[in-house]
């Protein structure tokens, strides 16, 4: 199968410190993979690389073959990116139904999409949407009243509905209580049925619940990857980072 994402040599400095340090890294389209490492591992700035919002002083990343140097975030986006933050980023005083209808729409405005019907197109991938994300009991009420773990759902969901092929997520069960961290754990792994994922993550047994393919990051590059098995018996792993899980990432 082809790679959908490619990192080369990739190396950020700021100001003289490394956040990358010549990473290499490289996924297959339809992959599930989570990659974990302690703080300052350089996760979230690999993120931002992919993403357009940092660019690399070294190295080059590609998707689906296409180099995304200095192109704007806005286009990275549009052409199959999509990133979910730590925090989730919805419209409060509008429910989930109405945030997912937006969101299938990119040129909608919020003010366009209340006033405008949905076609029958929309409405069924809302539908869809609504219980993939199990939220279909919930839909028609205020999103700022959703649970925490509820909000992070809805935010997968209006990812989803702008068709991304790469999904990049980010720490999404910090502060979920064990039901709801389960239950993202089942939503993302019925979401890579369709999608290229990739997980950022400090919560081990999440990991395990998720885990296909771990990729471990320390000091801005990758230390090992390779099963949860394997990464959990490897002794550099072991010594840099599941000595100290209880850290946040």
């Amino acid at each position: 199968m082809a790679n959908i994402l490619e990192i080369e040599n990739l190396t950020v400095s700021f100001d003289g410190f490394k956040a990358l340090n010549g990473l290499n890294f490289s996924m297959e389209e339809g992959e599930l993979r989570v990659i974990i490492g302690p703080n300052g591992a350089g996760k979230t700035t690999f993120l931002d690389i992919i993403t357009g919002k940092v660019q690399p002083t070294e190295g080059t990343v590609r998707f689906k073959g296409k180099n995304l140097k200095s192109l704007p975030e806005h286009r990275i986006a549009r052409f199959g990116v999509g990133r979910k933050f730590q925090t989730p980023r919805v419209y409060l005083n509008l429910t989930p139904r109405e945030n997912l209808e937006l969101s299938c729409n990119r040129t909608k405005t919020v003010f366009g999409s209340l006033f405008r019907k949905s076609s029958s197109g929309e409405k069924l991938t809302v539908k869809g949407l609504l219980e993939t994300i199990g939220l279909v009991g919930k839909a028609d009420i205020k999103a700022g009243l959703l649970s925490h773990g509820e909000k992070q759902w809805l935010e997968i969901g209006m990812l989803v509905a702008q068709s991304p092929d790469l999904l990049l997520v980010d720490e999404p069960v910090a502060g979920l209580t064990d039901e709801e961290t389960m239950l993202t754990g089942d939503l993302l792994i019925s979401l890579a049925q369709s999608h290229s994922i990739i997980v950022i993550e400090h919560d081990m047994e999440f990991v395990r619940q998720i885990a296909r393919k771990v990729t471990v990051l320390h000091q801005g590059s990758i230390l090992c990857e390779g099963s949860m098995e394997e990464v959990q018996n490897d002794p550099r792993v072991i010594e840099v980072y599941l000595g100290h899980t209880d850290e946040a990432a």
